[in-house]
């Protein structure tokens, strides 16, 4: 298999500069899908550089607003163009099904309109009443410059648009760092840009691993951004490297999300459906590799053995198989560590006191699921609390803790009992519960009978060690500019305060 030129580096596609490659293998049955470049230090430096010119004295970051957002709309359409194409990339690179994958296109597309639009009809600046008709004051909001983008292996083309997209449309310049794991729809993404009319050097990318690449980029002292989404490990590293350089940084880190059904929402037979059919989707999405999965079943006592019961026999029926394959549900765990990962923690969590209720194994290979493949069945581990390891960290597979509570203050204390806040729901029928427990959850987004759905125009980001800063949303666009106060004196003369 010939070797992608993964590295991109002022309009030109190219080789690692020490001739290193990676394999890229689909986990479904680890068959190799592509070669790719491994970049390092010497590709960073060269992808900032060209960054740095683009910024410093390219067209881009002084092209109008409206020309920016033109371009923003043309790379949607391009999106759309190659839906198809993109989503079995998509599959076939992190496992997910390929209806899963056209959505992400779908949504890609979205954040770029969204952007584009958002610049387009801003005002050319917010004029600020000095209190005097001799002055004029304005802010103003600026391009930060060159912009560092590290992005997680789970949904790599979603998460690489939601910092891609804002940063074009504030006029900065980047260099993006796919994970090694799952970095060909990036690729594709930044063949579109060029296609689109990007200029040359707007757009780089380097293929590799965390560290050198990551690292480097963190680093570098002509970045002058540090965009990262990860794992909290790796995100403090990030922030450390950053540091130094006095580097605007932002982080989305994960979570260990809350889904708090109370007994009023199961009070009807549609009711206990909805709830129990959500609380899959929650935990079970992209087999649970996703920073908000509802990985925390947090439910009445009074409901519980009903509740857990049903969940327990609709996960066992959940459909695994290769994403492409007609009727499959739920794809493999994108790696083989991430397989391991998550059998040790259910493993640990089994000799802490936890029950099984489902899963808790690889399942029998067939056509669908290829002995290789790195599957893991839904597993449902009820009597859980606190203490456990499986509770406390995330685990990034389809791992599902259920823990109970009697009273409302309990389960709003339950729910924020965690180092982590980017997410949670509460199930409920009474709409006065439904503000009071959504007012009280320290989580950077609440759900109310509802899980996962997200708006391009709504901020997204966490509390706690979930991360800082936001993504999407117009402080999603703020992220990547810089407020300029510009106060012209239209009269101006001695002060006098020093007479001479």
């Amino acid at each position: 298999m010939s070797t992608v030129e993964s590295i991109h580096v002022d309009g030109v596609w190219k080789q690692a500069a020490s001739g290193g490659t990676r394999e890229v293998v689909d986990p479904a049955d680890t068959e190799v899908i592509a070669v790719v470049a491994e970049g390092g230090a010497e590709d960073v430096d060269a992808a900032v550089a060209a960054a740095r010119r683009a910024f410093d004295t390219g067209p881009w970051p002084r092209t109008p607003a409206a020309e920016r957002a033109a371009l923003l709309h043309r790379t949607a359409d391009l999106l759309r163009r190659d839906r198809e194409e993109i989503a079995l990339v998509e599959s076939r690179d992190t496992g997910k099904t390929l209806e899963e994958g056209r959505v992400d296109v779908d949504c890609v597309a979205d954040a770029f309109r969204y952007f584009a639009d958002l610049v387009a009809g801003e005002p050319a600046g917010r004029v600020v009443d000095a209190g005097t008709p001799e002055v004029h004051s304005v802010v103003v909001h600026e391009p930060v410059g060159v912009c560092a983008l590290i992005t997680p292996w789970n949904y790599p083309l979603l998460q690489a648009s939601w910092k891609i997209a804002p940063a074009l449309a504030a006029g900065n310049t980047f260099v993006v760092k796919p994970s090694e794991v799952t970095p060909l729809s990036t690729l594709r993404l930044v063949a579109l840009l060029a296609e689109a009319g990007l200029p040359a050097g707007v757009a780089n990318v380097v293929t590799g691993a965390g560290d050198p690449v990551g690292a480097r980029m963190s680093e570098h002292p002509d970045v002058d951004l540090v965009s990262f989404t990860g794992g909290l490990a790796s995100g403090t590293k990030v922030m450390a490297a950053a540091a130094a350089g006095v580097k605007k940084v932002a982080l989305e880190l994960g979570g260990k999300n809350p889904n708090v059904v109370f007994a009023d929402a199961c009070a009807t037979d549609e009711g206990f459906d909805t709830a129990v059919d959500q609380a899959l989707n929650a935990a079970f999405m992209h087999s649970g590799q996703v920073c908000s999965a509802g990985s925390r079943l947090i439910v009445e006592e009074s409901v519980r053995e009903r509740f857990v019961t049903e969940l327990a026999r609709r996960a066992d029926l959940v459909r695994l198989g290769r994403g492409t394959a007609d009727g499959v549900e739920c794809g493999p765990l994108v790696s083989a560590q991430q397989l391991a990962r998550t059998e040790e923690y259910v493993a640990s969590a089994l000799a802490e006191g936890a029950v099984l209720r489902c899963g808790g194994t690889r399942p029998e290979p067939d056509a669908d699921r290829p002995a290789a493949g790195y599957f893991y069945r839904p597993t449902v581990l009820d009597h859980c609390d606190r203490t456990m390891r499986v509770v406390r960290e995330e685990v990034f597979g389809p791992v599902l803790t259920v823990e109970t509570f009697r009273t409302e203050d309990e389960a709003v204390a339950l729910a924020n009992d965690t180092e982590y806040g980017l997410a949670g729901a509460v199930w409920t029928s009474d709409a006065g519960r439904a503000r009071r427990v959504a007012g009280l959850l320290r989580h950077g987004t609440v759900w109310i009978n509802d899980f996962h759905p997200y708006l391009p125009q709504a901020e997204w980001g966490g509390f706690g060690k979930s991360g800082i800063g936001r993504e999407l949303g117009p402080s999603g666009l703020d992220e990547y500019r810089e407020a300029k106060h510009i106060y012209q004196n239209l009269n101006p003369r001695p002060v006098r305060w020093f007479r001479g």
